[in-house]
């Protein structure tokens, strides 16, 4: 019985010792280069791959306008999250996510009047 008892003790004491161990930051992506106005380099650990921006028709109204926003909100070593969407011929579509404030890229182009808005991914955000 004491066996039992004592059993019981040691994983009843294990689960409240895990339970104290502090949460890990999440490691997202990194980007490591704004490409153009809808392509990021990005890195995660030892690879390294191409993605587009997801959520926006193929023209832009101002590409250079963008490519700078891009930049300026994404600098090398930004940790991303990425939400796939979809695959074009090998390069990774997806909406993209800064980890820090969760701001989302294509979101912050449509309302910033530089992107047009694929309605394939729903409502248009509001400016």
């Amino acid at each position: 019985m004491w066996q039992a008892v004592s059993g019981l003790l040691m994983a009843l004491l294990l689960c409240l010792g895990l339970l104290m161990v502090p949460a890990l930051p999440a490691n997202g992506a990194e980007v490591l280069q704004v490409r153009s106005s809808t392509l990021l380099q990005i890195g995660d650990r030892n690879r390294s791959y191409s993605v587009r921006l997801g959520c926006r028709r193929d023209s832009d109204p101002d590409p250079d306008a963008a490519l700078a926003w891009l930049r300026g909100q994404l600098p090398r070593g930004t940790r991303v999250n990425l939400l796939p969407l979809d695959n074009d011929q090998g390069t990774l579509v997806a909406r993209v996510r800064r980890l820090d404030d969760g701001l989302d890229l294509s979101v912050g182009l449509a309302q910033a009047g530089l992107i047009e808005w694929d309605d394939a991914c729903g409502a248009p955000p509001c400016p």
